[in-house]
């Protein structure tokens, strides 16, 4: 049983080094190089190793210790319940990865950008337009040098900061 409880510290103490590290330490690029996507290749992630190590061990420990079972039967236990562990934290790992935003637009990316008022611009005063920046919808400040009414379709002619454009009604 102590062998049970070391792997499941240890799985468990790798495993929180793998996420709180973010990824530093990704499993095995080295043996993929230049091959492109290697099948297989997110069963070598280090999150996923770790946990079924950990999960191996703890379920391991406690089929032995509560239910009487010998060590064999214990480390199939505790393989199955490591394999369903380490799916899930790969499914966790794709979805926090699938939800990493874009990196910030710069005000250069912004110019020549079609648009829709969404707050009316009144002459030389400010309103509301909203952009497609990176396939997302984004509200940004609007100035225009005439009024706009609410709805009209607008382009991008200036940045004037990081929340705020200048615009003119599309043609």
């Amino acid at each position: 049983m102590a062998w049970f409880l070391v792997a499941g510290v240890t799985g468990l103490g790798v495993l929180l080094a793998a996420l709180l590290l973010d990824g530093a330490v990704e499993g095995a690029p080295a043996a993929d190089a230049g091959l492109g996507r290697v099948p297989g290749r997110e069963l070598r992630s280090l999150p996923a190793a770790a946990a079924f190590v950990s999960l191996l061990g703890f379920t391991g420990a406690l089929a032995q210790a509560e239910a009487g079972l010998g060590t064999g039967w214990s480390a199939a236990m505790g393989a199955v319940a490591g394999l369903l562990g380490a799916r899930g934290v790969l499914r966790l790992v794709r979805a926090v990865r699938r939800g990493e935003s874009a990196p910030a637009s710069r005000g250069g990316d912004l110019l020549g950008l079609s648009g829709t008022v969404v707050a009316p611009i009144p002459p030389y005063g400010c309103g509301e337009v909203v952009l497609r920046v990176a396939g997302q919808p984004a509200t940004y400040t609007a100035r225009s040098s005439g009024p706009v009414p609410l709805g009209a379709r607008v382009r991008v002619t200036a940045s004037l900061s990081s929340t705020a454009v200048q615009v003119q009604p599309a043609d």
